[in-house]
């Protein structure tokens, strides 16, 4: 009787132990799944592929949980706190921007920032004639403002650091399309153009700026004023062949876009003869020779043009009369008079004074 009924007792303890190893198991089950949806279950769900999202520099980590809900990136917060507290992303907090695909989890939306994992810009310049002008478009692509760009490339120790005169420093920056990250800075921007200029130069081009015997800042400065002259890449060189030979005979470069540069206006359609009295050293008019530096970020195809300029014998050269936007070349004094009289005949026609 006894035996029995220990029996029975020892089934029930047992009954009850198996009872709470399972009810263990489901509470282990279910706090392994919370912590599971909590990092590898979807938490992004956007209403497209991806979404762009920028963190300043500065953010702090409520900042950047904010913007992500404000956005409507994150379906949790408490879930994506939680995770980045966990992989201490709560104090590493990188400036950027960032690519975020739809459907991922918090795991990998805390390893993408933590990371600092940016989507780079593509950062496009080219058609520029002064550093403020630069400063505008690089503005459009990267986090800095324009009055923050300008006021570093306007710094007078910035120019000796990267081995220039004020007036060539503009030589540095070569047009092209570079890769950056939307963070980087003004100074790093402008370490990252140093490079490219080495790396633009260094070779044939060098080989052939010394064939011509000119320096890298001559050939910029020569390649800026046959790249306001010309509208067509086909007459670079020609162009700058001209300009050679005015140097090599010691005859003035008598380039009007200098004289716009030294006026301060670009849009004056017609030099005319008061403009050529100005005393500036830009005035190529009154000064033999190429002026102080570059009046513009020249292309790279105007560069090329002035180190592979062409031979010839032409002297003189103006805008034909057909407003086509080619040149008519000329040897002698009296045929670029001809050729002058038409031009000028035609803007008259057109009433363009100025």
């Amino acid at each position: 009787m006894f035996e029995r009924r220990r029996t029975k007792g020892t089934t029930k303890i047992v009954r009850i132990s198996i009872l709470l190893v399972f009810l263990g198991l489901i509470i282990m089950v279910l706090v392994v799944y919370n912590l599971y949806s909590r990092v590898f279950v979807t938490n992004v769900s956007l209403d497209t592929d991806q979404e762009l999202f920028y963190i300043p520099t500065g953010s702090t980590f409520e900042d950047v949980i904010d913007g992500l809900e404000e956005k409507d990136i994150i379906d949790n917060r408490k879930s994506f706190r939680w995770v980045s507290i966990k992989k201490g992303y709560e104090g590493s907090v990188k400036p950027g921007r960032y690519k975020i695909r739809n459907g991922i989890s918090n795991n990998e939306l805390v390893n993408m920032l933590r990371s600092g994992n940016q989507d780079p810009v593509m950062v496009v310049f080219n058609n520029i004639r002064t550093l403020d002008q630069l400063a505008g478009k690089v503005s459009r692509y990267l986090e800095g403002d324009s009055v923050k760009f300008a006021a570093y490339f306007a710094g007078r120790e910035l120019v000796i650091r990267y081995g220039f005169e004020q007036a060539t420093f503009t030589s540095m920056f070569i047009p092209n399309t570079y890769e950056f990250f939307w963070s980087t800075t003004p100074e790093a921007f402008t370490d990252r153009m140093s490079e490219e200029y080495e790396k633009f130069w260094d070779g044939e081009r060098d080989r052939r700026a010394k064939r011509i015997n000119m320096t890298r800042s001559e050939v910029v400065t020569l390649a800026s004023i046959v790249d306001e002259e010309t509208l067509y890449d086909d007459e670079n060189s020609q162009v700058a062949g001209i300009y050679i030979n005015r140097i090599e005979k010691g005859i003035p470069l008598q380039a009007d876009p200098t004289l716009k540069f030294a006026l301060g206006d670009f849009t004056v359609k017609r030099i005319v003869n008061d403009d050529k009295k100005i005393d500036s050293p830009y005035n190529t008019y009154k000064y033999k020779g190429l002026p102080p530096g570059p009046i513009s970020i020249p292309s790279v195809s105007a560069i090329d043009g002035v180190l592979n300029y062409e031979k010839h014998n032409y002297i003189y050269f103006c805008a034909k009369a057909d407003f086509s936007g080619y040149h008519a070349f000329a040897r002698t004094l009296s045929q670029h008079n001809k050729n002058a009289r038409e031009y000028q005949k035609a803007l008259n026609q057109k009433r363009i004074y100025r």
